[in-house]
């Protein structure tokens, strides 16, 4: 049996991990005794031999993604022990009890101590994607426990990892069913009707995470001209168009306007009001001579490392000028970031910097998050990744 790796950090490295931050990077690492194979389970200790910490082995920046700061076995018991947590954790908050809905996260990686594991509800499917080699080792086990404690809401388990692994973990992956078989794809939230691409969709398929944003719109869309920008599969554009005099759906990926448009169909049927363009955001603005008096921006993230996060902050702020130059006066501005390394005072100096440049009055309504299900960790503010601002523009 392979001996457990010993991780020995650095005197004084070891302060974040007593403060529950779940992550060891490589730089705080003094020495390893052992020879960890990518995904291992590996124990921590401080530089007086104390242990610290028990997680998953990753060679690169973040050494450890821990698991547990308790000095415990990590087993199956363990991992049945986190799900049905996760489970209680969506009882307790009224996620289940949501009306007319049926697509949720079930488990929200370090914000539900289980790092490196995403698992979102479909209806009766749930589609977990790992973005470590430890979770992804445990996948079918995942899908079994996700299977046995929601019986009978969840009967298949499909896993869509191939994007998210790390490549240097050397896995050759093809997406598919773990358990069970597709028995339709389309869900209800709010009492909305959305067609899900878990197959070559973005993330899971869906983009969850701005559930009750997405809801936020009925209340300020009516009798207004909507443009949705980035609109992947149209999401807040079914919800504007229930109060809305007219709807354009943009985005670049003509897959993701066909969704969107099958989207409307399914809600309104051949809805007049509404108009989709597969077209860059920027030149789409740039061209358009249509008068808009609410804009919702939510693109993909412009920074997913450190290393770039200026120019993300230029370009969230290039964005938002434009949008706040071209709307109507008294328009509505929904815009996001859900990059994790621009922090939510970065954000929102940068659409500080854009109303400023743009010269208008800007008054914020609302600043928005992501929704219980995504929880954030209070000793991980890497967790709050979705930022957005309701701006009222004059």
């Amino acid at each position: 049996m392979k001996m457990e790796t010993r991780i020995i950090l650095k005197s004084g490295k070891d302060q974040s991990v007593l403060r529950r931050h779940p992550w060891i990077f490589s730089g705080a690492i003094k020495k390893m005794e052992g020879e960890p194979s990518e995904g291992d389970v590996v124990a921590v200790y401080d530089n007086k031999d104390n242990f610290l910490a028990r997680g998953h082995y990753q060679p690169g920046s973040i050494t450890v993604r821990i698991l547990t700061f308790m000095d415990e076995e990590i087993d199956k018991g363990f991992y049945s022990k986190k799900i049905n947590e996760a489970i209680k954790y969506r009882e307790k908050t009224g996620i289940f009890d949501l009306p007319s809905t049926n697509a949720f996260r079930l488990v929200h990686a370090e914000g539900d101590n289980l790092p490196g594991l995403i698992i979102d509800l479909y209806n009766n499917v749930a589609v977990i994607q790992t973005h470590s080699a430890g979770m992804y080792y445990k996948r079918e086990l995942l899908a079994d426990m996700v299977i046995s404690s929601m019986n009978p809401r969840i009967t298949a388990v499909y896993d869509k990892s191939d994007t998210t692994l790390p490549f240097k973990a050397g896995i050759e992956h093809k997406n598919g069913f773990l358990k069970g078989q597709e028995t339709g794809n389309i869900v209800e939230e709010y009492g909305y009707k959305f067609h899900i691409d878990w197959v070559e969709g973005q993330k899971t398929g869906f983009f969850i995470d701005q559930r009750e944003n997405r809801k936020l719109i009925e209340s300020f869309s009516k009798g207004r001209k909507v443009l949705n920008l980035f609109a992947y599969t149209g999401g807040f554009s079914v919800y504007a168009l229930k109060n809305a005099e007219m709807v354009h759906t943009v985005d670049a990926s003509a897959r993701a306007v066909e969704m969107a448009e099958k989207n409307v169909v399914a809600n309104y049927g051949e809805d007049k009001r509404h108009k989709s363009f597969i077209h860059d955001a920027f030149k789409f603005m740039d061209e358009s001579d249509y008068g808009y008096d609410l804009m919702i921006l939510d693109p993909p993230a412009f920074a997913k490392h450190q290393n770039v996060l200026h120019n993300a902050l230029q370009g969230y702020k290039r964005l938002n000028m434009k949008a706040i130059e071209k709307i109507n006066r008294g328009g509505i501005l929904f815009t996001f970031s859900c990059s994790q390394v621009v922090n939510r005072e970065n954000f929102r100096k940068s659409v500080f910097a854009a109303a400023a440049s743009a010269g208008r009055k800007v008054r914020i309504i609302h600043q928005l998050s992501q929704p219980a299900d995504h929880p954030v960790n209070i000793f991980h503010p890497e967790s709050e990744y979705l930022k957005g601002l309701v701006l009222y523009i004059d």
